[in-house]
């Protein structure tokens, strides 16, 4: 392995000399005699660590640091300082600088000093190159969307992506909702810190104003220790609800206050705490019904919707299958270590054909259960889910009944959700959880649904 590169920086030679005579040995030394000269050797060979005196002739040690840490993914500093100057180190410190070492210097000090610098640069390098593959994964050109209504929705992304604008998203379950909140915070000035995700449909009543907005110790039973919200952990960040339209209506009104006013208070504080947060929120409910239907707060809505983006549902798109079948057939292959496959015309014609109520999370699964049961590297119909190789694409014989007159709308309404919940329970092995998961909506509306249309546990009515 190539051995860590360090810079000296002292104007003292007998001080270079020395430290470098401590390290040559594992690691590869470079030496400068003044500020500028340790600026340009950085410029043209990046280091890992920079050893930097703190007292030198023209451009001091505090100026060249500030320097240092202007520049992107630069390197560890640490600070050689007198015994005089340490309150000088110490504020070196503040400005960014690793650690300072006091001279005369400790050999074994300045080893485990040095070392744990290389350390610290090389998880700063890797978290850098993560954050760039996260970056690169939602950049705008990886969103797969030529139909006219996801270009719409695209520009508005676009536009909006590097302002602090809070943005509401909607769309049908599986629409990819999440995926464009991604792009905007990865395509944001906010992008150094992580995006912060809490689903406000999987947290209960209960628990969720403590988990938005953090609580100091004693504030209840089991609250042993401060716990920071989600709202303080996204400072300087970006938040994204998910699921927003299941918020509670006392919860709704905690969150307009922080939305107006930029702070809130810990549950069982006192004391106010003020952050700076990007809301980003996103439903696949009708908000403007839920507001007529006095389930969701107008002036939260109308705080929550400075920007709308609404994502089409895929039967709305189907331009957009075939490049979405080819996006998930080479992403899955590499995702599971497979062999590249390629479907057959009969076989794109059912995925081009099929109505996709779940939409591209319905799509995506299809393609990674085809690549995954599929023996070879053409895949056919018999290797897609059973409801789409059929091909039955009849009209809905509820249909058919209202349009005859023979039964009310509101009958059919009934009739096709048991069905559809029938059809979900079955396929999730009775789990209401995953049911709810696939139809796109919450366990307790589920459940709701259920005991509305007279469905046990299992599916079926009763007697």
């Amino acid at each position: 392995m190539e051995q860590p590169r360090v810079l000296i920086v002292d104007d003292e030679p007998s001080v270079r000399e020395s430290v470098r005579m401590v390290l040559k040995d594992r690691h590869q030394v470079l030496t400068a005699a003044a500020g500028n000269q340790a600026l340009d050797l950085i410029t043209q060979s990046p280091v890992d660590v920079v050893l930097l005196d703190i007292l030198m002739p023209g451009m001091d040690g505090l100026e060249v640091l500030e320097r240092i840490k202007g520049r992107a993914s630069g390197p560890q500093v640490i600070m050689l300082t007198a015994t005089k100057t340490v309150k000088t180190a110490v504020a070196a410190m503040k400005l960014g600088a690793f650690n300072y070492i006091t001279k005369p210097f400790d050999v074994d000090e300045l080893m485990v000093t040095v070392e744990r610098a290389i350390e610290s640069a090389a998880l700063a390098r890797e978290v850098e190159a993560l954050r760039a593959e996260v970056g690169a994964r939602y950049s705008f050109g990886n969103i797969v969307g030529n139909a006219t209504k996801m270009q719409a929705a695209l520009r508005t992304v676009t536009m909006v992506a590097p302002l602090k604008t809070t943005v509401l998203i909607t769309g049908e379950s599986g629409t990819g909702k999440e995926l464009i909140a991604k792009a905007l915070h990865y395509n944001s000035p906010r992008t150094h810190r992580p995006l912060i995700t809490i689903n406000c449909a999987a947290i209960p009543e209960n628990l969720l104003e403590t988990e938005l907005f953090g609580h100091e110790r004693g504030a209840f039973t089991d609250a042993h220790a401060r716990k920071l919200g989600q709202f303080e952990l996204a400072d300087q960040s970006t938040l994204f609800l998910d699921e927003i339209g299941e918020l509670p209506p006392s919860t709704q009104a905690k969150l307009l206050r922080v939305l107006e006013n930029a702070e809130f208070t810990r549950v069982g504080g006192t004391q106010p705490v003020r952050v700076d947060v990007r809301i980003i929120a996103a439903t696949n409910r009708d908000l403007v019904q839920g507001m007529q239907d006095g389930t969701f707060r107008s002036d939260l809505y109308y705080r929550l919707d400075v920007v709308s983006i609404h994502l089409p549902p895929l039967r709305d798109r189907r331009e957009d299958i075939s490049a979405l079948v080819r996006h998930f057939l080479t992403a899955k292959a590499q995702q599971l270590g497979l062999p590249e496959k390629t479907f057959s015309n009969e076989a794109l014609d059912l995925l081009m054909q099929y109505a996709w109520p779940g939409n591209v999370r319905e799509l995506e699964n299809a393609i990674e259960r085809a690549l995954v049961l599929s023996n070879g590297a053409l895949m056919t119909p018999s290797d897609l889910p059973q409801y789409l190789a059929s091909g039955d694409r009849t009209p809905h014989p509820l249909k058919q009944s209202v349009m005859r007159g023979e039964i009310r709308l509101g009958e059919a309404v009934d009739q096709f959700e048991q069905e559809l919940i029938r059809s979900a329970l079955t396929q999730t092995g009775q789990n209401q959880t995953r049911a709810a998961e696939l139809l796109g909506t919450t366990r307790r509306i589920l459940k709701y649904k259920m005991d509305k249309l007279g469905l046990l546990g299992n599916g079926e009515s009763p007697l």
